[in-house]
């Protein structure tokens, strides 16, 4: 059996003001919340243990789960305090019943095939070749093996990152690790890092093999969810012909949405609820139940429950926001 494990409790300062009022998880992509993306991808997988790791709006991600997923069995584990993803792992690791266990981040979203990782009997790690290394833990590999990981080094050695999957088959080694840096304060900028648990494992003689991710979407700021936007849509075209609309694919239009005398498209996203005349939207994201009326919005964020009526070209608003250019 395999438990996923999803950390959720982090506050996403850098997607403010949206995250003033909802946590960045459940922010929409395509047709559904980051996190209901992460969710049905594993389901997909045949895994249906979850153990989500809670902090900051604890109670709309129940909410969320609980009303859309059905047919998974989750836990619910508070973080209390955010000191790092090794210390939120470890606040879950009684929850680890299960031989096997999957992390995933709850705020990135993935095309990769799990199968080979979860069917296997090693250890994996999930790595990419990134331009910017320093915001990333980083790996060390010789001869197609893990030598050293670090987190987030000031003077990077290698271009390979931590993206964010890890699979784990031993799960005692790994409660052991956890429990050296908790125990014996090891930190790394203040926060105790699952980078730093995994090293020990590795020091120990622990094997933990690389597992390279291509199909790795960041949703941690507003210009790469809007880039994940457009990744999901590809994959999520949906929407209906509509008079006097027209309508530029990619783009995903909830079936409730009320939409006239406007362009939509590409890759725009416009949740159930909107309500859209006299516009014009190009890659953006309309939260849901928001008013747009003559407007030509483009690489914009538009936050539930928003009124906005002019015209802009560019614009960034959190929840119940009301504008008027007129």
């Amino acid at each position: 059996m395999i438990r996923a494990v999803i950390p959720v409790a982090g506050i996403g300062s850098r997607l403010k003001p949206h995250t003033n009022t909802i946590p960045k998880v459940l922010l929409t992509v395509g047709d559904k919340p980051i996190l209901g993306h992460i969710i049905q991808k594993l389901v997909n997988q045949g895994i249906t243990s979850f153990t989500f790791i809670t902090g900051y709006f604890e109670d709309k991600i129940k909410e969320y789960i609980l009303a859309n997923f059905k047919n998974i069995d989750p836990i619910f584990v508070n973080q209390g305090e955010l000191k790092g993803l090794g210390h939120a792992i470890h606040c879950a690791a009684d929850t680890f019943k299960e031989d096997k266990i999957l992390i995933i981040l709850g705020d990135t979203i993935f095309d990769v095939d799990l199968s080979k990782i979860i069917n296997s009997k090693d250890n994996y790690l999930g790595l990419r070749q990134v331009d910017d290394p320093s915001r990333f833990g980083i790996a060390i590999i010789e001869n197609g093996e893990i030598k050293k990981l670090i987190e987030k080094p000031s003077e990077p050695v290698s271009n390979t990152a931590i993206v964010g999957i890890y699979f784990f088959s031993d799960v005692s080694e790994l409660k052991l690790a956890l429990n050296k840096i908790i125990d014996e304060n090891i930190t790394t900028k203040g926060e105790y890092q699952l980078t730093d648990a995994m090293q020990i494992m590795l020091e120990s003689g622990v094997a933990i093999k690389p597992f390279m991710v291509d199909g790795w979407y960041d949703c941690g700021k507003p210009e790469t969810l809007l880039e994940t936007n457009q990744f999901v849509l590809k994959d999520k075209n949906e929407f209906e012909e509509r008079e006097s609309v027209v309508i530029i694919p990619p783009v995903f239009i909830d079936p409730s949405a009320e939409i006239s005398n406007s362009v939509i498209g590409p890759f725009a996203t416009i949740a159930a609820g909107v309500k859209v005349r006299d516009s014009i939207i190009r890659n953006s994201i309309i939260g849901q139940n928001s008013e747009v009326a003559k407007c030509n919005f483009e690489d914009s964020l538009i936050g539930p429950n928003s009124i906005l009526t002019g015209k802009f070209s560019k614009i960034n608003t959190g929840d119940s926001s009301v504008i008027d250019f007129n």
